[in-house]
């Protein structure tokens, strides 16, 4: 039980007894009787109900007051019904708290409260003030489909205890004109108001369990999006300072086999110029950058200055070839088939042994095509490969919709063909642009 039903209960309990009370003084006055009647009244209270049976003691003390009492025929003197009434409102505070556990208690209690209200209204009218007590007590107490029917009956009670005996028509006419719409409105907007309710629970229900979704899609796309970037970087890293390092140590390697000054400087020179590379890429990778030849040149002429790179660092003839018609492509598009073509020549350079290797880029309507051909040693596909490089350039040419085949076979060369979608970039080129020497 709440605070807020333990304040309440009492509440209703005093407000009944006030206006039992007052409607039991202005009916000792409208009666006549004044005092008299009032202490009638407390002395019926306090013997109710051992001498309310005896007419010695509850008959009237004078003729005067006999009319005054007597009330309706057939009907008890006012203050023992009063007396009645006020012992039937006691369990107001006992029942208010418990009204939803004992709904079927409490909707008798109500009606037997209006028998009693419209009995005493029928004796006296000025009971017509106690009656009112219905109307508090049917929201307080009645279930939200019967505190309509309540505040109706209550309305009833009223008019039918105060309706002389011409009145039956206008009585019946007030009950099938006014009551009975009324009770099955309030049954009607009742049920209405339970439905509405629980919709509403059932909405927060789902609410609910939509932020607990809503939360967890957003844990697995933040989980999703740092293996995306982790691989990223792992591809990055792969493509730029892991190349470039095995490049710089083979050119040391060359430099410390050479007996000749001359060429020793040479792989000294290569070997710091790729450690310059990598540094400069590694730096770019982190901050997420496309990579530093597609920044001053389209992708044929970035794909042709490393080709041009490679096949003088590595020693390997190179044939670099575009058809079609080369047009602006989106960003990640170009970069993609760039990492590719890196990471097939570092593949070429470090296990292919290869005399003559050949980077074609072919332009169509809808497609953008690279292959990448050498005549070195090749391998077997279905063997295991302990390396980053192909799948990492898989997942590239995924990314952007693409797809990548491998042909190979031992001692018979690899053919790496990808295939992307021409997607046009959503931004102007700018023109190329020389870099400085």
């Amino acid at each position: 039980m709440s605070r807020l039903d333990g304040r309440e209960r009492w509440v209703y309990l005093g407000l009944a007894y006030v206006l039992l009370a007052a409607s039991a003084i202005a009916a000792a006055f409208l009666d006549g009787g004044g005092p008299s009647t009032l202490s009638r009244l407390a002395e019926l209270i306090t013997t109710w109900p051992a001498g309310s049976g005896d007419p010695a003691t509850t008959g009237p003390a004078d003729p005067e007051t006999a009319g005054a009492s007597a009330g309706v025929a057939g009907l008890p003197p006012w203050p023992a019904l009063a007396a009645v009434a006020a012992v039937w409102l006691t369990p107001i505070a006992w029942l208010h708290p418990r009204r939803d556990a004992h709904r079927g208690l409490v909707v008798a209690y109500y009606l037997v409260l209006l028998v009693l209200a419209g009995a005493l209204a029928a004796v006296s009218p000025a009971f017509v003030v106690f009656a009112s007590i219905g109307y508090p007590l049917a929201i307080a107490l009645l279930p939200a489909r019967l505190v309509m029917a309540g505040v109706t009956l209550t309305a009833v009670v009223s008019v039918a205890a105060q309706a002389g005996p011409g009145d039956h028509t206008t009585l019946l006419t007030v009950i099938a004109g006014v009551a009975m719409p009324l009770i099955l409105a309030g049954w009607y907007v009742s049920a209405e108001h339970d439905k509405r309710r629980r919709l509403v629970e059932r909405l927060r229900a789902a609410m609910a369990e939509n932020a607990d979704l809503h939360a967890s899609l957003l844990d697995q796309a933040r989980r999703a999006g740092v293996l995306d970037e982790r691989h990223r970087v792992a591809g990055e890293i792969h493509d730029t300072v892991a190349q470039d390092l095995v490049a710089v140590i083979g050119q040391i390697d060359a430099a410390a086999r050479t007996t000749q000054d001359t060429a020793r400087t040479r792989h000294l020179d290569q070997a710091a110029e790729l450690a310059r590379r990598g540094l400069a890429e590694a730096r770019r990778s982190v901050q997420a950058l496309r990579p530093e030849p597609l920044e001053h040149a389209r992708l044929p002429e970035a794909l042709g200055r490393m080709a041009e790179s490679w096949s003088r660092a590595s020693g390997v003839d190179l044939v670099f070839d575009v058809t079609g018609t080369p047009v602006a492509l989106s960003a990640d598009v170009e970069t993609t088939l760039f990492r590719v073509a890196q990471e097939a020549l570092a593949n070429i350079a470090k296990h292919a042994k290869a005399s003559r290797t050949a980077l074609t880029l072919s332009y169509t309507d809808e497609l953008l095509l690279l292959d990448i051909r050498d005549e070195g040693a090749g391998f077997d596909p279905q063997k295991p490969a302990d390396g980053f490089g192909l799948d990492g350039m898989r997942q590239r040419v995924r990314g952007v919709g693409g797809t990548l085949e491998i042909e190979t076979e031992p001692g018979h060369g690899t053919t790496i063909a990808a295939t992307v979608p021409a997607m046009p970039s959503s931004v102007p080129p700018s023109p190329p642009t020389e870099r400085p020497a």
